[in-house]
């Protein structure tokens, strides 16, 4: 089956001929969620947001600024542990990648 992209008139909407367009909008949704679940995963950052009592906008950009924060101090960290155990190559960028996840995320329980 061929799938032909129809663009009727300005500020109409934009439709696949034979399928709608349920598959991008499925896409664009898990998407959207992933994003989001990447700053929600620092609890120290969470806290400090709830006990500033950030909400909306102010709240997303002190999530970001604090994560971002928290990943760079985790990754020097991590770093100069790598270092201690003489780990380099793969090795080294393993046990970055594992211990700054580990340091940024919340304890499973």
């Amino acid at each position: 089956m061929r799938y032909q992209l129809v663009i009727l008139a300005a500020g109409d909407p934009i439709h696949w001929k034979g399928r709608p367009m349920k598959g991008l909008t499925a896409a664009a949704l898990i998407a959207l969620f992933a994003s989001t679940a990447v700053y929600a995963a620092n609890p120290a950052c969470e806290a400090q947001a709830t006990e500033k009592k950030l909400a909306g906008a102010a709240k997303t950009s002190f999530m970001k600024k604090c994560e971002k924060d928290a990943t760079e101090v985790a990754t020097k960290t991590c770093t100069d542990q790598a270092g201690e155990k003489k780990l380099a190559g793969a090795a080294k960028s393993s046990f970055v990648k594992k211990c700054v996840k580990d340091a940024t995320t919340a304890p499973k329980e």
